[in-house]
């Protein structure tokens, strides 16, 4: 079994004097996201750290620059603040607010398809600071669910304005052409412009996706998708949902025109009719509950009609042909006759010799000749069909899985290339249908070992197994994490999933619990720990009911999540019961010695004769213990009286 990568070396740094690196959240194309905590202000933040291979690209670098000074501009409960940006050496970072939860993808990811509540919550956030970015003349650029963030506390905020570019300045070149293909409005593949109606497209891409459970478009290439988005509009999601009121059909028609002319200007204008149509289905904005990403999504393709152009058959007149001869025509066919048997030799002679020589032309170079087929692998079948029609053969493509293969290539032809075939006939060209599809169960709860033979059976091959402490035995599979391919996002498998043959697989495997080690003494619970691959620190507190120098308990994983080996545990020591001091009642009545001991926290004891003898004529001669002791809160105080007067 493999092992997970080396630790970050950035986690536990300290960056510009002032960020202490905890853990790494996110890695994107551009930058990786880590949570740390800012020593100054004493608070969790989240430190956005661009990648060093880009530090000397001038674009990247203003890219970044530009993401903190477009949030810095919003000033919005629904946009992802930005509190800082530096340099640190060679590193460029930013400090942005961290909320703890997950994306609108990973909730995709579980759902699949949202109900109408957090449908409409979630866009009227979206839209709520959406329409602040356009209002400051900001276009995002590049929305899509991966950078809308839901808040374990129900906050729902957009961020990543790393694309995010002024309304003036919204030509974008190949380079800038960033954003997810499949959210990209029509303007931008056909023109390369975007302004705040592209950012509307792609708002109404994701309410499609949130009610009808997919994406409109799918592809195997992305130019497929593109092309799409350029060519066609986008359906009404009722027809994947039928559950989907005809209000936000609409809204979704109205949102992905394909001419930027007939959408909505900006998102002001768009939440202003979702909160007509709140009011007209009596359904309102709530608060979100983010939860873990806990299952994946399934895609289908579509894309192939199996529709053929056909050719309706025509009505054809037969043209008429006349009896009228005039003389002159019959005189001149009674001298030809005449002179017809004198030329019958003639032509047979000529006959014979014309079928000599289309006999040679025939089995030489005519339809009778044999033709060698030529080799079209890694052509596509339009040129493989050009290439074998100008040897007189007639290509038929069959579709055929394959894992090396790009698809739409060739891998061969049936007869094989070099093989002599008679003119006109027919060669089957093999054309890659790409990976075949792997329906895989559900992996969860089974031996590591078991899910990675499983995997290798559909050639889905383990590329890293990470290790954690769970409630789970050890060696059990706790999540499953399949990638399809370069460049594509993770498709979680837990629950079992669709996914295509040649993907790569990360295991997340269980090491059992964590040792409890409460009771033990701190020498025995790092023992314990260390046999495991766990660091200790430890506080201390008082206790009274555990004993000095033994564990009291263990906290939460700095960050939350499970741990992983190499991590620190904290472990809170007792430090026994906490003493106070006893005061000094000597010299004073029953009642105001009894006082001052119960306000230092003791309980006081005397004979209960002295209750009915009055106060004034008590005095309080001797304690113990004495004045000076240190006892356990609620301790008893024995106290000596006397009469007086």
């Amino acid at each position: 079994m493999s092992t997970s990568q080396p630790t970050d070396p950035l986690i536990g740094r300290l960056v510009d004097s002032r960020y202490r690196v905890r853990a790494r959240i996110a890695r994107g194309g551009m930058a990786t996201v880590y949570v740390a905590t800012d020593l100054r202000l004493e608070r969790r933040v989240a430190l956005k750290v661009m990648h060093g291979h880009l530090s000397d690209d001038t674009v990247f670098q203003n890219r970044f620059i530009q993401e903190a000074r477009s949030a810095a501009r919003l000033a919005d409960p629904h946009v992802v603040n930005v509190f800082d940006q530096g340099q640190d050496g060679e590193m460029a970072y930013l400090v942005m607010e961290y909320l703890p939860g997950i994306t609108l993808r990973e909730l995709l990811r579980e759902q699949k398809r949202l109900t109408l509540p957090q449908t409409i919550t979630i866009m009227d956030a979206i839209l709520s600071g959406l329409a602040a970015a356009h209002r400051a003349g900001i276009v995002h650029r590049d929305v899509k669910p991966e950078n809308v963030l839901l808040a374990e506390d129900g906050r729902i905020k957009i961020g990543d304005f790393g694309l995010a570019r002024a309304t003036s300045a919204n030509t974008a070149t190949g380079q800038m052409l960033l954003g997810t293909i499949a959210y990209l409005a029509p303007e931008l593949v056909t023109r390369g412009t975007a302004d705040a109606r592209s950012d509307i497209y792609a708002l109404g891409i994701m309410l499609f996706e949130m009610l009808a459970g997919e994406q409109p478009y799918k592809g195997e290439q992305p130019m497929q998708i593109a092309y799409q988005h350029a060519t066609h509009s986008v359906p009404r999601p009722s027809t994947k949902n039928p559950g989907v009121p005809e209000q936000l059909d609409e809204l979704v028609l109205w949102s992905t025109e394909r001419n930027p002319e007939d959408r909505p200007t900006d998102a002001r204008e768009m939440l202003d009719r979702l909160r007509e149509i709140q009011k007209e289905l009596g359904v309102y904005p709530q608060v979100v509950r983010s939860t873990p990403a806990g299952a994946s999504v399934v895609v289908e393709d579509a894309l192939d009609s199996d529709e053929l152009t056909k050719v309706m058959p025509g009505t054809f007149t037969a043209p008429s042909v006349t009896a009228e001869v005039d003389n002159a025509t019959r005189l001149r066919t009674v001298a030809r006759r005449r002179s017809v048997k004198g030329g019958w030799l003639l032509l047979i002679v000529l006959l014979l010799a014309a079928v000599a020589g289309g006999a040679g032309w025939w089995f030489g170079s005519g339809p009778g000749s044999q033709t060698s087929v030529p080799d079209v692998e890694g052509m596509s079948f339009a040129a493989a069909s050009d290439l074998l029609a100008e040897y007189d053969l007639t290509a038929v493509e069959e579709r055929v899985h394959d894992l090396e293969v790009p698809a739409g290539d060739a891998l061969g032809s049936d007869p094989k290339a070099g093989t002599s075939l008679d003119r006109e006939s027919t060669v089957t060209i093999s054309i890659s249908a790409g990976p075949a599809t792997a329906d895989l169960p559900r992996l969860q709860d089974r031996e590591a070992d078991a899910v990675a033979s499983l995997l290798e059976q559909v050639n889905i091959s383990v590329a890293e197994t990470n290790l954690f402490f769970t409630s789970f035995d050890a060696d059990r599979v706790v999540r499953v994490y399949v990638t399809p391919g370069a460049g594509t996002e993770p498709v979680e498998c837990t629950e079992g999933c669709s996914v295509l043959q040649g993907s790569t697989a990360e295991l997340r495997v269980s090491l059992g619990p964590v040792p409890d080690v409460t009771g033990d003494t701190e020498d025995e619970a790092r023992d314990t720990l260390r046999e495991v691959d766990l660091e200790v620190e430890t506080t201390e507190e008082y206790s009274s009911d555990v004993e000095a120098g033994r564990v009291i308990r263990m906290l939460e994983r700095d960050g939350g999540g499970s741990f992983r080996p190499g991590d620190t545990v904290s472990l809170v020591l007792s430090k026994g019961p906490e003493l106070f001091e006893v005061p000094s009642v000597v010299g004073m009545t029953r009642d105001n010695a009894a006082q001052t001991l119960r306000d230092a926290g003791f309980e006081p004891s005397y004979s209960a004769l002295w209750n009915v003898w009055p106060d004034g004529l008590t005095e309080v001669t001797a304690q113990d213990p004495g004045a000076g002791a240190f006892r356990q809160a609620g301790a008893e105080i024995t106290v000596q009286i006397t009469a007086t007067g």
